[in-house]
């Protein structure tokens, strides 16, 4: 049987021909226009950034996560620093405390003490008059050597004029030449002979300059020894005064010879007295005696304190201390940081490649908090503080203070 095709309808009555479409194809899509392209790639690009923003934060979290992982299998330690060792000087040393210079006032000429003007207790400064000496017989020696240098300077004048006159009267043949030798040799005697007695007048006027005793340097009269009306003899008659400079004041401390070592100039002390219960003096170390006495075993060292009001008194016993004193041939650390194991006594280094090195030590004193290594250890050396138990040689370890100068 043969399909009857419907007619297809047609169009408007303008004429316009049927268009025929070939079977099972759809028709063409028209172009999309330019406004939907744009919005689909505006849309695009905010898909991107959206992920963007959901991406980069998981991102760097997981990096921070891998970061505070990888730091958390290296483990953080605290790091001390040896430092000297002191010494036990906490027992105070007996000290002998002296004026800083001191001298007792003799006579040089002999007389009788006339007057005196400074009494014990009494300051004086260098050149004062302290007391005066009638000398009765340095004035009259005085006055005779003069009245001698007198007669030959008159001798001297005599011998030069004639030894002139026997010069000339050579020349013209009326004198031998032997009495003109004679006349001018005795000219030279004379000038000796002035010279002689001008060094005589001059000795007897320097010991006249002595009837005033006068004081050598600036200090405290400490004794006085002599009266008015006492007989002075220069020579071997006793002390008139004493005077002292206590303003610095000198100590003086038997070092044991344990301690050589641990004292050197410069260091300080503390000084004090009986007398002054509760008050404490500075001192500072300003001599070391270069040798120890065999007798006791002991240095001799020499401080200096300052007495500016004169409170300290010369010729006193103290008692020193020597706080800052520091043995350089031993170190101390925190006990926190010694490890007892079978192989001994050791400590936890970290080196500069922040790697442990666990190195034997011999020990010293203990002093509670702190120990003394004698050996083993150096003041540049990181030590590990309170280490644990699991650390091991190489094991590598991040430091949590860089600097500590504290043995804890």
């Amino acid at each position: 049987m043969n399909a009857t095709i419907p007619p297809t309808a047609s169009g408007s009555g303008d004429g316009d021909q049927t268009e025929k479409r070939p079977e099972g194809r759809a028709p063409a899509a028209a172009p999309p226009p330019i406004r939907l392209r744009r919005v689909a790639e505006l849309a695009a690009v905010l898909i991107v950034i959206g992920l963007l923003i959901g991406f980069v934060p998981r991102w760097l979290a997981h990096r921070k996560l891998l970061a505070e992982a990888s730091a958390d299998s290296v483990r953080t330690v605290s790091v001390i620093s040896p430092k000297p060792s002191s010494p036990d000087l906490a027992t105070p040393l007996p000290a002998d405390v002296q004026a800083f210079i001191q001298a007792t006032i003799h006579a040089r000429a002999s007389g009788y003490l006339k007057d005196w003007y400074v009494d014990i207790g009494d300051h004086v400064t260098n050149g004062q008059t302290m007391a005066e000496i009638d000398t009765p017989e340095l004035d009259e020696q005085l006055a005779q050597a003069r009245a001698e240098l007198d007669q030959a300077k008159a001798a001297l004048d005599l011998a030069k004029i004639t030894a002139d006159r026997w010069t000339e009267l050579l020349k013209t043949a009326s004198v031998s030449e032997q009495e003109t030798a004679e006349k001018q040799s005795d000219y030279v005697l004379k000038r000796a002979n002035v010279e002689a007695a001008q060094a005589n007048v001059k000795r007897l006027e320097d010991l006249k300059a002595f009837d005033r005793v006068a004081a050598p340097f600036d200090g405290v009269v400490s004794a006085r020894n002599t009266d008015i009306g006492q007989l002075i003899a220069a020579e071997s008659g006793p002390e008139l005064f004493r005077v002292a400079q206590t303003d610095p004041l000198r100590v003086y401390v038997q070092l044991p010879q344990q301690y050589l070592h641990a004292v050197s100039a410069g260091q300080r002390a503390q000084l004090t007295f009986l007398e002054l219960p509760g008050r404490v003096f500075t001192a500072t170390v300003t001599r070391i005696a270069g040798a120890v006495d065999p007798a006791t075993r002991t240095l001799q060292v020499e401080l200096q304190v300052p007495n500016p009001r004169g409170e300290l008194f010369a010729g006193s016993y103290a008692q020193v201390r020597f706080n800052e004193a520091a043995d350089p041939d031993a170190l101390a650390i925190s006990d926190n940081a010694i490890i007892f194991r079978a192989q001994g006594t050791q400590v936890a280094i970290v080196g500069n490649d922040n790697k442990v090195q666990l190195r034997s030590v011999k020990l010293g004193r203990d002093f509670g908090d702190t120990v003394e290594v004698l050996a083993g250890l150096s003041m540049n050396d990181r030590v590990i503080d309170n280490p644990p138990d699991a650390i091991t040689e190489g094991m590598v370890v991040q430091v949590a203070q860089s600097d500590a100068n504290s043995t804890k």
